[in-house]
Formats: structure tokens, C-alpha cells, sequence
């Protein structure tokens, strides 16, 4: 059963809240960050490769020495305050009408350590290494990471109580992408031991999004247990922040690809081949969206097309098996295209669904590519069944939005 605790938050007064907030380090390149970033902004502190001109390297000396500098800096500005006392917090994210209640809590960092926060992704370690230095150089989590659990009706009580009875600390609309982010606290310690307690009997966590940040930030916890003769357990670094989201809650989108040859095939040679383990159908020059699980959309030569894998071609009791990306790279990228390494090939991309198929259309119509395919999204379901039989997602498999926004909440370990 997992353990979380309720902490004093480092967070901007109520009225600048939505100055301070920023997307995470890891959606926006430095030059973007640097254009985005208003005074206020967290990303001077998660990015502060920014505030050099010309622009920083991001994993240099000085880079992270600004990093803890500006965090410095806001505090003694006010810009960050921390809590008096101990809570947890409610954090609500709107897209396209749909709304999803987190709690912010912390976790726990034996839990990672033992399995009971559970990941569906391989990391690498030179992007947990560069992540670890932030948290070890600012003794704190700047940025959540982003979990689900199995729903629990005691929990969006409490949840569903507090939005109903609470002013809401920081209420906006992100100007970026137009997504609402609502955030309560909750203070009440017959609140805060229930929530403790309900937690108690959850089985376990799953990484959504964040993989590198719970890898770094449950490394530094036991780097400083190791390094503490005196630990005891009870210690704040024995804990790292999490936004947790009841699982019926997260939507998890497409996430495509698209390729720059056709392995020395021409157009023709291709559709004709990809027949042998899909029923091809031409769609046409109007964009189509797959209609379900092992359907996938094609767009080449101008054209739209749907691939249905065919019976046989998949195996839909394996969790790994029956997973459409699993599928493609299978029957097209491995076996047609010669494309064995999805994380290191060159001549493949991914797509985020959040840019819709369009952008799929655009890339190849620009020649920049050849191919694109559009994949049905993984569902909470699979994402789960994955991690709890211990195996692990094939790279660019799940794409969460909307992301979690930082600067609401920051943890510090002592």
C-alpha cells in the first residue's frame, strides 16, 4: 500500500499565481521558454539557461547556478511563500470541457524504490543525472510529477467537498493553450489524516507522465538517506511531490509517427506489400482519424488511407501484444521499413496527438517526410495491465494532456 504525506507548499501569493505558473522544463526549448517566460515566471528557474544572452547550455555550471540563484530571488521578492503548516492540496485542470480533480501530495520515496509507484517506461540515465542536479542544488522538487490510482469514492468526497466549499486559491486560463487550471487547499486535519489514511489502503501508483523527475527526485532521497548516519525515515527527503489523479479521470491521446523513406520501395511497392497483414482502403484527401483498436490511419502521396491489421497479426491477450504501437513497429517500421530502433533511428519522428493529424499531413506534404501513421490512443486500461505485470511501454507510446503546470506547488526537503 502506497504512503503520501500532506506539506508546507513554496507557492505565489493568490494574486500573481498565474504569472508564476509555467508549462514544465521538458514541452519547450529554451528559445521558446525564453519568449514565454514573463518576470515572474517559474521557467527562470526550471530554465535558466534563459536569462543569458545569448542562451546558456542548459546542463552548464552556470546555468544551474542561476537556477538556485532565481529561486533565492523569489522568495526574498515573494514571489514563492511557503505554507505555515502542512496540507494537501486540490489541483484541477480543464481541456475541451473535460475537467480532472488531483490531489497534491507527497509520495514516497521507498515506495518507488519497493515498486509500489509503478512506471511503464524505460528512462535514460543522463536526463534522471541532469534532473537529480536540480534537485540536489535547490533541496527541493520544483516540479510535480504526474501519478494515477485506482479510484477511490472516499477520496472525491473529500475532493468534491473542498471545490464545493473553498475559495479557489489561483483560478486561470493558460494563455498558451487555453486550458483552465483551478487549485484549492485543503487544511483541514481531520481532512488531511483521512486522506493519509485512504491512501494507506491504495495498492499502488502509476507514473502518467514524469518518468525522469520520479526517477531523479527518489535518487536524491536516497542519496541523502545514505548520507544521513542519524536517518530515521521521517525526514521531508524521504518524500517527493506528486499530483495524483483518480485513474477514470486521464485521457490518454494519440501519439503517431512519421518516417523520411520507404526503405527504397516506391509508393506503390509499399501499399502492395502492407496488404499482406492489412486490409488497405484508400480514404482520399480528406484527413481520417482511426476507428478503434489495431485500426490506423495512413497518410501518403496526398492520400488517406485505413489499415486494419488483420486476424493473426496480433495478440490481444498479451499486454505488450496487443498494443497498436506494438503493432506498427512490428509490421511496418521492423518488417517493411528496416526501422529496428525506434529511440535512435533518425529516419523516424513522433508526433504528439495534440498537434492533431493535420500536422501529420503537413510534414509529409512538406517533404520532410514520406509517410505518416496515426495510431488509436493506449488507454488507462492497457497503461495499467502494462505496469503491473512489470513490463515496459515501447518508446512514444502515451502522451498526456493537459500537462501539469509548475510553480503551483514546489516541495522542499528539509
Amino acid at each position: 500500500m502506497v504512503k503520501v504525506k500532506p506539506f508546507a507548499a513554496v507557492r505565489p501569493p493568490k494574486a500573481i499565481g498565474h504569472e508564476v505558473a509555467s508549462r514544465p522544463y521538458d514541452v519547450l526549448n529554451s528559445v521558446e521558454a525564453k519568449a514565454e517566460a514573463g518576470e515572474k515566471s517559474l521557467l527562470h528557474i526550471i530554465k535558466p539557461e534563459i536569462d543569458f544572452d545569448p542562451i546558456a547550455d542548459e546542463h552548464g555550471q552556470e546555468a544551474y547556478d542561476k537556477a538556485v540563484e532565481n529561486f533565492k530571488l523569489w522568495q526574498e521578492k515573494g514571489w514563492l511563500v511557503q505554507d505555515s503548516k502542512e496540507n494537501y492540496y486540490v489541483y484541477a485542470q480543464t481541456m475541451e470541457g473535460r475537467t480532472q480533480y488531483g490531489l497534491v501530495v507527497c509520495a514516497n520515496v521507498e515506495d518507488y524504490m519497493t515498486g509500489k509507484i509503478k512506471k511503464h517506461e524505460l528512462t535514460r540515465k543522463d536526463k534522471e543525472d541532469d534532473r537529480m542536479i536540480h534537485v540536489r542544488n535547490q533541496n527541493a522538487n520544483l516540479e510535480p510529477v504526474f501519478f494515477a490510482y485506482p479510484d477511490n469514492a472516499e477520496i472525491n468526497a473529500i475532493v468534491e467537498r473542498t471545490i464545493a466549499t473553498k475559495e479557489t486559491e489561483y483560478d486561470y486560463i493558460a494563455p498558451v493553450d487555453g486550458f483552465g487550471h483551478k487549485f484549492w487547499v485543503i487544511d483541514n486535519e481531520e481532512d488531511i489524516a483521512k486522506i493519509t489514511e485512504i491512501f494507506a489502503t491504495i495498492p499502488a501508483f502509476y507514473v502518467a507522465d514524469g518518468h525522469h523527475r520520479t526517477a531523479a527526485a527518489a535518487r536524491v532521497g536516497e542519496e541523502k538517506k545514505n548520507n544521513n548516519p542519524n536517518h530515521t525515515g521521517n525526514e521531508e527527503y524521504n518524500y517527493f511531490m506528486a499530483v495524483v489523479f483518480p485513474e477514470s479521470h486521464l485521457k490518454i491521446i494519440d501519439y503517431n509517427r512519421v518516417v523520411k523513406d520507404l526503405n527504397g520501395m516506391s509508393e506503390a511497392e509499399f501499399i502492395e506489400k502492407l496488404g499482406k497483414d492489412f486490409i488497405v482502403e484508400k480514404k482520399g484527401a480528406d484527413i481520417y482519424t482511426p476507428s478503434g483498436l489495431h485500426n490506423f490511419s495512413m497518410y501518403i502521396g496526398g492520400e488517406w488511407y485505413s489499415l486494419q491489421a488483420k486476424e493473426g497479426t496480433y495478440d490481444d491477450a498479451d499486454p505488450i501484444g496487443v498494443l497498436d504501437v506494438t503493432v506498427c513497429s512490428n509490421l511496418v517500421f521492423d518488417k517493411l521499413l528496416d526501422i529496428k530502433d525506434l529511440r535512435t533511428s533518425k529516419r523516424i519522428d513522433f508526433v504528439g496527438g495534440i498537434r492533431g493529424l493535420g500536422e501529420l499531413k503537413k510534414r509529409v506534404d512538406s517533404g520532410e517526410m514520406v509517410a505518416a501513421f496515426a495510431l488509436y490512443p493506449v488507454s488507462m486500461k492497457q497503461l495499467i495491465d502494462i505496469a503491473d505485470t512489470g513490463n515496459i511501454m515501447p518508446p512514444k507510446t502515451t502522451w498526456f494532456e493537459p500537462k501539469l503546470q509548475s510553480g503551483l506547488a514546489i516541495h522542499k526537503l528539509s
